[in-house]
């Protein structure tokens, strides 16, 4: 194939298309029971008569290896950037504008997310979640 950012931009988009067609996985019975639909999520069914563990016609799919996305492209950010988690302006000196894009951590508070947050911007960083200012 071509260069790096060819094949990054080819997998990136085999992924989102990977992405489109993988199933949303629910727990068995989430259809039946009301305290499973407040709290959709994946839990393996292991009943030993379990349709759904048989991957019988007519119910729900399991998570199986081959929904996996590929290897190249697994864990960065729609983009092709690495997400890096930024909890200090200093910590921006670490890391490469044109390879990272920033998180600001859950734990910082607004005066210092701005702070980060124009950090960043000056030394030419995408920030995924820029501080919400209300005016």
């Amino acid at each position: 194939m071509g260069s790096r950012g060819e094949d990054l931009d080819y997998y990136l988009e085999l992924r989102r298309k990977m992405k489109e067609k993988k199933p949303e996985f629910l727990r068995h019975l989430w259809w039946k029971k009301a305290k499973f639909k407040n709290e959709p999520k994946w839990r393996k069914p292991k009943g030993i008569d379990n349709k759904m563990r048989l991957q019988l016609k007519g119910y729900p799919p399991v998570v199986k290896v081959g929904y996996r996305g590929p290897v190249v492209v697994r864990g960065l950010h729609p983009r092709g950037l690495i997400p890096v988690v930024v909890n200090t302006a200093l910590e921006l000196e670490k890391y490469d504008p044109g390879k990272h894009i920033v998180y600001i951590g859950g734990s910082v508070g607004l005066k210092k997310a701005i702070e980060i947050y124009k950090a960043a911007i000056s030394q030419g960083f995408r920030v995924a979640n820029p501080p919400r200012v209300t005016s």
